[in-house]
């Protein structure tokens, strides 16, 4: 995500940060950069000029200029304003002290409402909350039937009573039905159109009159850039929006929607989708985004996402294999097998800071299909080879490559690199101990 916008950015304060002083016209020239590169970015344009001249203002000022890193503190104006273009501080959903909160999902046609009904009634659920999905969309051919598959992926039941009756009254017997059965959150499918009209906006009003739900999401496709925005800013003028769920962030290079839309509609982010899988949907942390996009990556979200998937019977048992040396190949494909749960691999790397630059400068290309590979190589070992790879001779090698539909070279570059990750690891381990960082090693997913 921000591909395009965060390469642009990190070229004009590298060069910022390469000069020993700053004057006010190096400022200027760089700016003018910072500028162009956010209206190609699809920024609204009033957003880009306030943006640019707040920080003009901060950084032609003699603390800055005259100071022993003038380039670094131009880069820490930028990364403050644009913190709080993005709304300063994340802003979570609206939870009622008293059940059922209700949430209500609205947005176009094809957005992606039935879709991130569920991704929120999964993430509700792994906080320990009760959800109850409702089918409030009956005009569009199968919508009952579609959340109600959505439903059952996420292990939440769906109240529907087909489409012949009107969505007001199904969100009547749906309140409740939640009330009767100890639901604590109701979350309301709406109906969408391919475009914005007087009937879709009347029955939303009707829905929000009869509810008055606690919050109304707004979901909206990031890739369309500033028709989101202003879709955006139809919604608010009929409808009490809350915030917003931006889907298909991890595919927009660009980022103008998820950096025009606060100042635009003063309306926060609460939830971006960043996969099609039911748990790729990630709350919005606006300092976390500026970070990304300014290549300084994003620890705190890679931490949060190893966490949800840690086993700690599992994490105690690897760390003491690990200071045994007894780390084999078993676990390393149960490694694998984790990371990808956590999401594409580019993601991932892009979150440690630093990252993108040398990705940019070395020309780095990853090779997700290489997670594949591995894992076929691996389970094409018996339990014995996998737990002592110092087994697999020759002929091992032929048959583990004419089983994994690989090449003798790739077995025997896949276990090379296994060695080298053991020593590493195992140094990480004892390294509290010695005091000395372990030699690095290659990850076998670049190219």
């Amino acid at each position: 995500m921000f591909e395009s916008l965060s390469d642009k950015l990190q070229n004009v304060f590298k060069r910022l940060s390469g000069k020993g002083g700053l004057t006010e016209q190096d400022v200027g020239e760089a700016l003018r950069e910072v500028r162009l590169a956010l209206l190609e970015a699809d920024v609204n344009f009033r957003v880009v000029r306030d943006f640019v001249a707040r920080v003009k203002e901060r950084s032609i000022g003699v603390d800055v200029l005259e100071s022993l890193t003038p380039g670094q503190q131009v880069v820490k104006i930028v990364n403050e304003e644009l913190v709080a273009l993005l709304g300063g501080e994340g802003s979570g959903l609206v939870i009622s002290p008293r059940a059922p909160t209700i949430l209500m999902l609205v947005g176009l046609q094809g957005s992606g409402k039935t879709t991130h009904c569920g991704k929120l009634a999964a993430m509700l659920r792994k906080q320990g909350r009760r959800p109850l999905l409702v089918a409030c969309d009956i005009y569009r051919p199968a919508a009952i039937r579609q959340l109600e598959v959505v439903g059952r992926g996420v292990q939440t039941p769906v109240f529907s009573v087909g489409d012949k009756i009107e969505p007001v009254a199904i969100a009547r017997q749906a309140l409740q039905h939640a009330q009767q059965n100890n639901h604590d959150v109701m979350i309301v499918d709406t109906a969408g159109r391919l475009q914005i009209d007087e009937t879709l906006m009347a029955e939303l009003q009707r829905l929000e009159q009869t509810l008055q739900p606690h919050d109304i999401l707004l979901v909206l496709d990031a890739m369309t850039g500033q028709e989101a925005v202003n879709i955006a800013t139809e919604f608010n003028a009929k409808l009490t929006i809350g915030g917003y769920i931006l889907t298909k962030l991890d595919g927009d290079t660009r980022g103008g929607a998820a950096l025009s839309i606060r100042a635009v509609t003063g309306k926060p982010i609460k939830f971006v989708g960043v996969g099609e899988k039911p748990d790729a949907l990630e709350p919005f942390h606006p300092d976390r985004m500026a970070s990304r996009i300014l290549g300084m990556g994003d620890v705190l979200t890679l931490i949060e996402k190893a966490e949800a998937l840690l086993d700690e019977k599992q994490a105690a048992e690897l760390e003491r294999k690990l200071l045994s040396n007894r780390f084999d190949l078993e676990d390393y494909l149960t490694q694998i097998q984790q990371m990808r749960k956590m999401g594409p691999l580019d993601q991932l790397l892009n979150a440690i800071p630093g990252f993108s630059q040398l990705r940019q400068n070395q020309k780095i290309e990853i090779d997700e299909s290489q997670f594949t590979r591995v894992t076929a190589i691996i389970q094409s070992m018996t339990r014995e080879e996998r737990r002592d790879p110092a087994l697999i001779n020759g002929s091992r090698r032929r048959r583990i490559a004419a089983g994994s539909g690989t090449t003798v070279p790739e077995v025997n570059r896949l276990l090379n690199q296994f060695n080298q990750m053991r020593k590493a690891l195992h140094g990480l381990a004892e390294m509290e101990k010695s005091g000395k960082p372990p030699r690095g090693f290659n990850i076998p997913f670049f190219r």
